[in-house]
This record gives C-alpha cells, sequence and structure tokens, in this order.
C-alpha cells in the first residue's frame, strides 16, 4: 500500500448488534476526535499506555506528525466519534518484515467484535504492505485477548516474565505472539 492508498482507506463494517462503524487511516484532521476519545480513558486503562495520552501535546504530535512509513494508524468512528483505534507499527533493519500491531476499544465497544475487525483490517494492510510477519504483545492473564488472537492466526511464541512494568512498579508477564503472513510451500 502507497501513502495515497492508505490515506484513502475505509471500510465499514457491522457489529453483531448491527451498530455500523467506519474503519478508516488516521488523518492530521483527526487531533480534535482523538483527544475527546482518549479524554475518556478510565485511571485503570490508562495504566497499560506506553504514552500519557490525555496530554493534549502527545496527541497534537501524533496528528501533526504522520508518518505512515513507520506507524500506520486507524481510527474506528461511529457517526463522528472515535470509538477505537488500532496501529501498526514498522521495523528497519534485519526485522523489516515485520509489523506490531497495537489496539484500544472505548469500554462501551469492548467485547461486540470491533477489536477483532481491526485487527483483520491491520493484517489486510500488513499483507499489502509485503510484511512476512505480524507480532502482538499480550498481557498473559488477558486470557480472552489472547485466545482472541489465536482465533486470528496468531500464535503464542514465548511468555515474557515481567516484561510490562506499571507507572507504580508492579509488572505483568506478557504473551509474544506472532502470525505468519506468507504462506509456506513445501518444495521437491
Amino acid at each position: 500500500m502507497f501513502p495515497e492508498q492508505v490515506k484513502t482507506y475505509r471500510e465499514m463494517v457491522t457489529l453483531k448488534d448491527g451498530t455500523y462503524v467506519l474503519i478508516r487511516a488516521m488523518n492530521g484532521d483527526d487531533e480534535r476526535r482523538l483527544l475527546e476519545f482518549y479524554s475518556a480513558v478510565s485511571d485503570e486503562d490508562m495504566r497499560y499506555f506506553r504514552h500519557y495520552i490525555k496530554d493534549p501535546a502527545v496527541i497534537h504530535e501524533w496528528s501533526e506528525h504522520l508518518d505512515y512509513s513507520k506507524v500506520l494508524p486507524i481510527l474506528a468512528l461511529v457517526k463522528d466519534h472515535v470509538v477505537g483505534s488500532a496501529s501498526l507499527h514498522f521495523f528497519d533493519g534485519p526485522k523489516r518484515h515485520i509489523g506490531e500491531v497495537r489496539l484500544f476499544l472505548a469500554k462501551d465497544f469492548r467485547k461486540r467484535g470491533l477489536g477483532m475487525k481491526m485487527i483483520k483490517a491491520l493484517i489486510d494492510i500488513a499483507r499489502k504492505h509485503g510484511l512476512g510477519i505480524l507480532q502482538a504483545e499480550v498481557i498473559a492473564e488477558q486470557t480472552k485477548v489472547v485466545k482472541a488472537f489465536e482465533a486470528l492466526g496468531f500464535k503464542p511464541q514465548v511468555v515474557l516474565d515481567d516484561y510490562f512494568l506499571f507507572p507504580d512498579g508492579d509488572s505483568r508477564d506478557v504473551v509474544l505472539m506472532t502470525m505468519p503472513l506468507r504462506i509456506k510451500t513445501d518444495e521437491f
């Protein structure tokens, strides 16, 4: 996928309950929507973020300096409100064939199938980018999330002890999951 294709990427999906959701690439005009979306994040959920997403400067930086060759963020919108955010992160050098997926959903859009649809969209985008492997890091105790990734074709590779460190110093184990995007063929 070329940058122009990314900018025009759009997919309308229907959740199990009939809710219509637009999944599209994030663009520079989404700053206000993202500020609204992330301002509602609970303190418990905040513990899992790599950045302090309630800081408007963080959201401004993301909106102003989009580089789809490094991070390709997609948003899920109901009407004009963001209800989910996912991203595909690209690597350089010997890991240039690998992409990492990340996902966050608004509390009232969890367990409705939206996360699966967003990850499927990233899988499709990753294939179009020519990536060979996708990876995801999932907190080990979130067994339902691990099972959801397995249902999409990801396989647990290793459990990394105490790999995720919360702001308060508490840690959790992480399951590193991967999904091959290229079908291997046996030759004779």
